[in-house]
């Protein structure tokens, strides 16, 4: 496995660790920290969606697992919020098991999975609306206990580093799957499932490890998302905002990269700050921009950002900056 590509991930830690030092605002503080939250929660979605392919219209379904375990946890068993951290990671894998199971085991691929995963994520909305544990449709309010323990900051900065690690970790699991076996038996079932199959590729296992690994992922991020927020309910879990916002971030920034979700990430949300000092706090405007961010994307710029950099400035110097995947 070569070491290349692993130089920028390290300087994109170091360049971003000091900014809660210098930026002052915390207005731009929330602003990037949140911005961090969807490269994570991004490229979680482009494990699955860019490098395997199988484009997920409900990863809020992931997400929200993640969330409800940490919350119901929390409030009802005391446990420690880094216990359900991890535990949430577990319980999404799960679910991204069951789901990837039940799926690709009759074959399921295409605008097929994507509207599965998009029903899965409602079947599990309309539950959490229903029991009483998970707090029914009036959600669940976690205590303030402000500490490192509890992964609760005083501030923002707090957040801000612990993302900026998690975001780290991601782009390094990311940098490992674009050189390892695994990622290339799961790119192979991208371009061509056949093919693939024919060359001893298994691709129902490995579209399961893909969706287990990315399902984890986005679960950890409904984890720190309720720690952030202290609150959680049925339409933010599993609502369409964070499945929309979890596929459009790396669709920007550039499928099947290393460093696309995160460029998508900044992007996406420098778009909706705009959209929000122009159009003021309209209901539904986030959704009505990013679904004709999307539109023009698929049609004008279907490589991303990450793409029309490279026709820019030609596939060396970007190569040396750095290491991708191929586009899907």
């Amino acid at each position: 496995m070569t070491m290349r590509g692993l130089a920028p991930i390290l300087i994109f830690a170091l360049v971003l660790a000091p900014l809660p030092l210098l930026v002052r605002s915390d207005f731009w503080l929330t602003w990037l920290t949140l911005a961090l939250f969807y490269a994570y929660l991004g490229q979680a979605w482009n494990l699955l969606g860019g490098y395997g392919g199988q484009f997920s219209f409900g990863h809020a379904l992931f997400f929200g697992t993640g969330a409800y375990c940490t919350a119901i946890l929390q409030i009802r068993f005391g446990i420690n919020a880094w216990g359900g951290f991890g535990l949430s990671a577990i319980a999404a894998g799960a679910v991204g098991a069951g789901t990837g199971w039940l799926v690709f085991r009759y074959g399921l691929r295409g605008s097929y999975f994507a509207l599965v995963t998009l029903a899965f994520a409602e079947v599990f909305r309309i539950l959490a609306n229903t029991f009483a544990f998970t707090g029914a449709g009036v959600g669940l309010l976690v205590p303030l206990q402000p500490g490192l323990a509890q992964m609760q900051f005083p501030d923002k900065a707090g957040f801000f580093w612990l993302l900026l690690a998690l975001v780290t970790a991601a782009l390094l699991l990311t940098w490992w799957v674009e050189n390892a076996r695994f990622g290339a038996r799961l790119m192979a079932v991208r371009e061509n499932e056949e093919a693939a199959r024919a060359l001893g590729v298994d691709p129902f296992a490995t579209k399961l490890g893909a969706i287990v690994l990315s399902g984890a992922l986005a679960g950890t991020g409904g984890a720190i998302y309720v720690q952030l927020f202290l609150y959680i309910d049925p339409g933010i879990a599993y609502g369409p905002a964070m499945s929309v916002e979890a596929l459009l971030v790396p669709i920007i920034g550039g499928l099947g990269t290393i460093f696309g979700p995160v460029l998508g990430a900044f992007a996406l949300h420098a778009i909706a700050e705009i959209g929000r000092m122009v159009f003021g706090e309209a209901p539904g405007l986030n959704l009505v921009l990013y679904g004709l961010l999307l539109v023009l994307m698929v049609l004008f710029l279907p490589n991303g950002l990450f793409g029309l950099g490279k026709a820019r400035f030609g596939s060396g110097a970007l190569r040396r900056l750095f290491k991708r995947g191929r586009h899907a």
